[in-house]
């Protein structure tokens, strides 16, 4: 297979931008970051005309786009479809997140997924459950009828995705302590969220394997003075990772700020828990039997609930550089190399650098006020 070399726009090699370079792609990888004037005669040359080539975005959190909910839609051609809005927006990798439902839905997820998997639709990286083994104090949109105890069986189920990963959200209070050792050592991603737990009851989850926390300072006990709540034990803890939702409406931006200072930067990436309205031209949709709305860039439920996001990658990243003041460079990180480091899948992409998947975006500038996204490559393959 022919060489490409994509010329003509600053590149993000790694944590800094290079100039005078062109990426190397060989087949559905990266090759190397070559100064311009030494590209190999044999390199067929793609002129990007400026801006900036990154390293395409990870969304661990994607509930649907291009009018398609996952949970209405578990199938294959619903992914695809998903995958497809979010790409317009840089993501090259996701996982299609299902929320709480019943376990004939969750069944039909988990086969989709592996489906989709073996059939390379591009971008998909795996499955996220959110729920149903949540605390029905911390349910926010989530229908309280199906949150529901964990059971033996469900430990098999959870973690038997095979050829992705999975990442599990549940409330650690409400499992027993040996769930999420068990999931843990079945190769399941487990996050806290959507829950009541107290910063003592976080810290033995963290010691039994918990990961990570799903969308930070969300439907979780807040940092107080006198009890630091599962938002303190995560920002105590300097080993898991904080998934954010940067869309200015879950999370205000000082709190953003202020939780990069107490806890490595490196830890902290962005989601979009993104909603049908992302690529689609309709603002209302159901989730289940509640009408949710867009309105002002902000989706909620008949009474002010927040549901879900109306997010893309490329706008958190922007919001992350624009309102909470994070370096271009930063910001993409916690779009890219972030993510697949807590998807444990730093080895294959989530960076340029020589040996990983062609994973790319290419924008007209990483910025506050830019970050237009002009083409997307995903495994060499542009789309």
């Amino acid at each position: 297979m022919t060489r490409s070399a994509l010329v003509g726009a600053r590149i993000l090699a790694g944590s800094v931008f290079v100039e005078g370079h062109a990426l190397i792609i060989d087949g559905a990888r990266i090759a190397s970051v070559t100064p311009e004037k030494d590209i190999p005669s044999s390199c067929e040359r793609i002129a990007l005309g400026g801006g900036d080539l990154l390293p395409g975005f990870i969304d661990a959190q994607v509930n649907g786009g291009g009018g398609v909910l996952f949970n209405d839609t578990p199938t294959v051609e619903g992914i695809r479809s998903i995958g497809a809005a979010h790409r317009r927006f840089g993501t090259t990798g996701f996982l299609p997140t299902l929320i709480s439902g019943d376990l004939a839905v969750m069944e039909r997820a988990i086969e989709a997924v592996a489906q989709a998997i073996a059939q390379k639709v591009p971008g998909v990286l795996g499955l996220h459950l959110e729920g149903p083994f949540l605390n029905p104090a911390r349910a926010g949109i989530h229908d309280r009828a199906h949150l529901r105890k964990i059971a033996g069986a469900d430990l098999d189920r959870l973690a038997r995705l095979s050829g992705g990963r999975t990442v599990v959200t549940l409330a650690p209070e409400c499992v027993p302590p040996e769930a999420i050792r068990k999931l843990t050592a079945k190769g399941a991603i487990v996050c806290a969220g959507h829950s009541a737990a107290t910063y003592d009851e976080t810290r033995k989850a963290l010691g039994e394997g918990l990961r990570g926390f799903t969308h930070l300072f969300n439907a979780m006990t807040p940092f107080t003075s006198r009890e630091p709540g599962m938002v303190g034990a995560a920002l105590a803890d300097d080993q898991s990772f904080c998934g954010l939702i940067a869309d200015m409406h879950h999370v205000h931006p000082a709190s953003i700020a202020v939780a990069m200072r107490a806890k490595p930067a490196d830890r902290f990436f962005l989601v979009t828990d993104a909603m049908p309205t992302v690529g689609w031209t309709q603002s209302t949709f159901m989730l289940g039997n509640t009408a949710v709305t867009a309105k002002d860039g902000r989706l909620t439920g008949p009474d002010g609930t927040l549901a879900g996001a109306h997010l893309d990658m490329a706008r958190a990243v922007r919001n992350m550089i624009a309102e909470v003041g994070i370096g271009p460079a930063r910001a993409v990180m916690m779009a890219s190399a972030t993510p697949a480091a807590f998807l444990g899948l730093s080895e294959t992409r989530g960076r340029i650098a020589p040996g990983l998947a062609a994973d790319l975006v290419h924008v007209n500038r990483a910025s506050g006020d830019g970050m237009d996204v002009l083409a997307t490559w995903i495994g060499g393959v542009r789309g």
